[in-house]
């Protein structure tokens, strides 16, 4: 009878502050056993050698190999040979995907994203690889984090978000730059993604995104789909929703300007899929974050409450 899969925690790991990272390193790895994860992992392979077991699939890793790991997927590493790696433990649901641009860099996607989907389908092979110097810039931001992490100084948070992030970044121009026939299809689909995150307010048609990303229509369908669980225009659709979102809690445009602002030609369309997508209409969810009360029964509304 086949064990159960331990679970690792987040209370066994994070701090009881609630900060949503952590770093954890295996110098060497030890047999462990195949778990998954309350959380996700970056992992970054220092020194070494082993492989990365997939419940049937097993992959060869050595010194400079980075790659994520979702809370869901079991892993393991066995045939250890003095392998080191680094761990950076972070909740998914805290981090600031938002923030800036970091949604516009093909090499994010594809890190985060994209390579995880197709990890048994490529054989691993299209995982980051990073250079020795590169190796040595990310560790060296890494012992940055861990030290602000350890100490929890005043700022502490800022600090180790701002250093996270940095490293985030960095990897994803990593892989950007590091194109190779093992990632190129991949890279490909990352930057038609790119482009819809860019240009989300443009005219966007199926066919640019094809050609952006050199593949044919049912390849790059299919890889699509696969990957971020949308079509490419569903996609696009919930993004523009979101940025919709964004405008309408503190915007004081009316609902038909932010429509149109996101890319949105029909206001009343922009307004079915609003309610489809959050589950209210959006001068319900103006209201909501904007202290607006709804007026009662016979009550007619303010020019400003119907904006």
């Amino acid at each position: 009878m086949t064990e159960p899969i331990r679970v690792l925690r987040k209370n066994q790991f994070f701090h009881t502050d609630g900060f949503p990272i952590v770093v954890t390193r295996r110098d060497p790895q030890e047999p462990f056993g195949l778990h998954a994860h309350e959380f996700w992992e970056i992992v970054i392979i220092t020194g070494g050698k082993g492989r990365h077991v997939t419940g049937v699939d097993s992959y060869e890793l050595s010194a400079g190999d980075a790659f994520v790991i979702g809370g869901a997927r079991p892993h393991d590493y066995q045939d250890l040979e003095e392998l080191r790696l680094i761990n950076i433990l972070f909740d998914n649901d805290e981090l600031p995907w938002d923030l800036g641009d970091l949604s516009e860099m093909p090499g994010y996607h594809t890190l985060f994203t994209l390579e995880p989907a197709f990890r048994q389908r490529h054989r691993f092979d299209s995982r980051l690889r990073l250079e020795p110097m590169d190796l040595a810039f990310a560790i060296e931001t890494i012992e940055k984090l861990e030290h602000e992490l350890n100490e929890r100084s005043a700022g502490f948070r800022v600090q180790s978000m701002t250093l996270m992030m940095q490293l985030i970044t960095f990897l994803a121009r990593c892989y950007e730059r590091c194109r190779t026939p093992r990632n190129q299809g991949l890279l490909e689909v990352a930057d038609a993604i790119a482009h819809i995150e860019i240009n989300y307010a443009e005219v966007i048609t199926l066919d640019q995104l094809i050609k952006i990303s050199n593949m044919s229509r049912r390849n790059f369908l299919r890889t699509f789909e696969t990957a971020m669980g949308d079509s490419p225009i569903q996609y696009l659709i919930r993004l523009r929703i979101r940025k919709a979102c964004e405008r309408l809690r503190v915007s004081e445009k009316s609902i038909t300007e932010i429509a149109m602002d996101v890319g949105f030609s029909d206001s009343n369309y922009f307004s079915r899929k609003f309610r489809d997508i959050i589950g209210m209409s959006p001068r319900e969810y103006k209201r909501m974050y904007r202290e607006i009360p709804l007026p009662t029964a016979g009550e007619p509304e303010t020019a400003e409450a119907s904006r």
